[in-house]
């Protein structure tokens, strides 16, 4: 959390900040989950980073590319199952803990993860069914780590569940150490085991790794979340609002499927113009400079039940100047990691193999949007729990139609430096249009360098 809070310079230091930081009030509250969310990331983000070292340096570019564009599919497919309900865990749970309404929290905690691990179930038979009878026309190197990835569907579905479970009750370290902590160290540590066993490094392999990995944590996170919840709310009667729910979950869905394919629809189409080693390359720069968005993820989750409490106490002046400070948190820490990460790409890139240099030209290129982005801060986040969720849905299929169709453009005429620059204008035109969605909506000027509550008369009470 210092890293985040030295770049507002009238926040206090020493003493003072550890004071602000174990004070009890919500933003202290939310300022605790997000230095939490923070130091996971920056774990995750090592671990996930050397794990793409190993294996790229273990499978060689062309099977370390099959598996990374057949793993960003199935973790696309699995936070799609979900129709939203994870992130809607975290819209309704707040209001209803402050209500005191422990049915309905029974009813919304055992709903969410049924209905993710439904809906997986039936997108993993349907996906069976398409490889059986158009297997034909794919690749014949993605058949086999596509039939397996589809079998970790309902536990990628269900571990999205649990974790917007877990930070709707504020228990951060719970809710993300499985996913971006535990997951990815037991991949690797799966596929180490099989190749010194005997196995061949192929993206096969990988992918019989990730799957035990994923059936391993999820049921994991599933006890340890379900006994947590048996002891703050005990056992009892579940009142159950489906229609409600799936009201606000179904837009949540959208904008959260545009926002997941607004970060991963580039290595997509990249796999499909590209061969699975051009796919290396790529995967291995975006992901390098992605070291960025753990400081964003990482406001997003502090800062969203956060978003939600404001929402439901209809403190609009307390709302804007939250979002104002959100943005901040985003802002600068994500350009002093980004210059970090430029200072050494040459280096970090060559871990990977000789080959991967040829990307550093395209982190240059995902640094400028990501800047872009980071001065907004989670605003999408903001606008979904103020329950603009239609207005979010409409910016993100702006910003993923742009996305798509820059990338369709220029990924045939300049190659892999095509796709990194659709990605980041898609990133530029996304963060103007949550600006001006915001402002017109809420009247926040949601940027880092403006005054939030510029448009927000102090009477004025924003509600969903």
């Amino acid at each position: 959390m210092t890293v985040l809070e030295t770049a507002e310079k009238w926040l206090p230091a020493g003493p003072r900040l550890v004071r602000a930081l174990r004070a009890e009030d919500e933003t202290a509250r939310a300022q605790r989950m997000a230095a939490i969310a923070f130091a996971i990331r920056v774990v995750s983000a090592a671990i996930a980073f050397v794990s793409q070292i190993i294996q790229a340096r273990l499978m060689g570019e062309f099977e370390y590319g099959i598996f990374v564009f057949v793993w960003v599919l199935v973790v696309l497919a699995g936070n799609f199952s979900c129709l939203g309900f994870h992130t809607a865990v975290i819209r309704f749970l707040p209001q209803y803990d402050q209500d005191k309404a422990d049915a309905k929290i029974r009813g919304l905690t055992s709903t969410a993860r049924l209905f993710a691990m439904t809906s997986a179930s039936i997108l993993a038979l349907a996906g069976i069914t398409a490889l059986h009878f158009f297997g034909s026309g794919i690749e014949h190197y993605y058949l086999v780590p596509l039939f397996l990835a589809v079998f970790a569907l309902p536990m990628i579905a269900l571990g999205d569940v649990l974790d917007g479970t877990a930070r709707a009750n504020r228990w951060a370290v719970l809710g993300l150490s499985p996913t971006y902590i535990v997951r990815p160290a037991l991949i690797l540590a799966f596929m180490l085991l099989a190749v010194s066993g005997g196995a061949p490094a192929t993206a096969v392999t990988a992918m019989q790794a990730a799957l035990a990995a994923t059936y391993l944590t999820t049921l994991g996170q599933f006890l340890l979340v379900d006994r947590r919840l048996l002891n703050r709310y005990d056992r009892g009667d579940r009142k159950i609002d489906l229609a409600g729910w799936f009201k606000v979950a179904l837009p949540i869905f959208f904008i959260e499927g545009f926002g997941f394919l607004l970060t991963n629809s580039d290595v997509i189409v990249v796999g499909l113009y590209l061969p699975p080693d051009q796919v290396a390359v790529y995967f291995a720069a975006a992901k390098t400079m992605a070291l960025m968005q753990f400081v964003f993820f990482a406001v997003k989750a502090g800062a969203t039940p956060r978003f939600s409490t404001l929402m439901a106490e209809g403190n609009s002046q307390g709302l804007a100047g939250f979002a104002g400070t959100a943005a901040r948190w985003s802002f600068w820490p994500s350009l002093a990691v980004g210059v970090v990460v430029l200072m050494l790409g040459d280096m970090l890139l060559g871990l990977f193999g000789s080959a991967f240099t040829a990307g550093y030209l395209l982190m240059v290129i995902l640094f400028a949007g990501n800047m872009a982005k980071a001065l907004v801060g989670p605003a999408e986040m903001l606008l979904t729990m103020a329950g603009r969720q239609q207005l979010c849905v409409a910016v993100y299929a702006v910003a993923l139609a742009c996305n798509i169709g820059l990338n369709i453009t220029l990924i045939p005429a300049w190659g892999l430096a095509g796709a990194a620059t659709a990605t980041a204008t898609a990133m530029v035109v996304e963060a103007m249009l949550l600006h001006i969605a915001v402002r017109r909506a809420l009247g926040i000027v949601v940027f880092a360098f403006a005054d939030p509550h510029a448009l927000t008369p102090p009477t004025e009470a924003v509600r969903p």
